[in-house]
């Protein structure tokens, strides 16, 4: 009689952890709520309204070599970023977005029960992959205000020796800018600092973190085209990093890793984005009229943000059941069922006209 067990050949940790909990595409939401896609309105993750841009698309109707894998090193995209942050291109590394970048620096840097310093409400990638690399994630909570509590990250460092801290710059959920004084505090720190820099795209110039790059070895800095490039299904992302650790995630990241088509999309974007930026700028005109109106609702009270997103608490009412109301009438928002976050929603900005019928509905509610 076979006794083989299959379970017994799953790694225990990866049993007993929670899964990922993604934001599902416009087809699957549809057929979910019974809505035609056309009619509904997601707010939901961050996504671009606006899409890419008409050149992006040229490129990809212009690929004729679909059957040719793509160049490893995606060699041109990294000359182009190389020009666009004016940084030498053996510093940057092109990922499956700025998520496979994420797992790639945990699995170079750490060892089963290792920790990584987390402080949450964040973007809570960076505790899954550390727990998909059998790490431990240490938590510094941040303040009400969602800022970081530095004396508490300071002395966290110091009683369990992390190897790494990340922090999104502006912050997911709330959107608020990590300052160039706190981080420089940080980067005194024994350990390596990962800056997410998805949103800064939408946040005041001035304010990236790549610029330090040249002075700390222990900072890396990492993009995405997915949130102000407008190509989320493309997955392209890239990071900054210094020169000690790049030969590392050269030896494992996968061969292929950034497609034909990401590639090209995304290097039609950097030639073109002074076009972008306009797009940016309608986004960020939006936020602030979203932002304007929220607060009107008096049962809302929205956080300030640097992204293209808004973060509110809602207050006498359950923040879930805002979000299945407004579900029902095809409006898609996020709301987090988390310490800290149990009676907060999060609204991506949308067009003007999905503004408007957002706070219809809110004040209908």
């Amino acid at each position: 009689m076979n006794t083989f067990n299959p379970r017994t050949l799953l790694r225990d940790h990866i049993q007993d952890m929670p899964p990922y909990q993604p934001i599902h595409p416009f087809d699957v939401l549809s057929e979910r709520l019974g809505i035609p896609e056309d009619k509904l309105i997601k707010l939901d993750a961050n996504e671009n309204p606006y899409g890419p841009l008409p050149q992006a698309k040229e490129a990809l109707n212009d690929l004729s070599s679909l059957h040719i894998y793509p160049d490893p090193e995606s060699r041109y995209l990294r000359q182009d970023l190389s020009r666009v942050h004016n940084i030498p291109m053996e510093g940057i590394l092109a990922g499956a977005g700025a998520d496979e970048l994420i797992d790639l620096i945990l699995r170079v840097t750490l060892d089963p029960d290792d920790l990584i310093l987390d402080c949450p409400p964040t973007f809570s990638m960076y505790a899954f992959d550390a727990d998909v690399n059998a790490a431990r994630t240490l938590k510094v909570p941040r303040k009400k205000d969602f800022s970081l509590d530095l004396p508490a990250i300071e002395d966290a460092v110091q009683a369990y020796h992390p190897k790494l801290l990340f922090l999104a710059s502006p912050n997911n959920p709330d959107g608020g800018l990590l300052s160039r004084a706190a981080l420089e505090r940080l980067l005194e720190l024994p350990l390596l600092v990962v800056v997410d820099e998805a949103y800064i795209a939408f946040a005041p110039e001035g304010t990236s973190a790549i610029p330090l790059t040249e002075s700390y070895k222990n900072l890396i800095v990492l993009r995405t085209f997915s949130k102000w490039g407008g190509l989320a299904g493309l997955r392209v992302g890239y990071g900054i990093f210094p020169a000690w650790i790049t030969p590392a995630l050269w030896k494992i990241k996968q061969p292929y890793n950034v497609n034909a088509a990401g590639a090209a999309a995304a290097r039609a974007t950097l030639r073109h984005r002074d076009q972008l930026k306009e797009q940016t700028q309608a986004i960020i005109a939006e936020r602030e009229r979203l932002d304007k109106n929220l607060r009107e609702v008096p049962w809302l009270a929205p956080y300030p943000s640097r992204a293209n997103f808004i973060l509110c608490r809602v207050k006498g009412r359950d923040a879930g059941q805002v979000k299945e109301r407004l579900s029902q009438q095809g409006i898609l928002i996020r709301y987090f069922n988390k310490p800290g976050l149990d009676d907060h929603i999060r609204i991506s900005v949308g067009k003007p006209s999905d503004t408007e019928t957002l706070i219809q509905a809110l004040r209908k509610l």
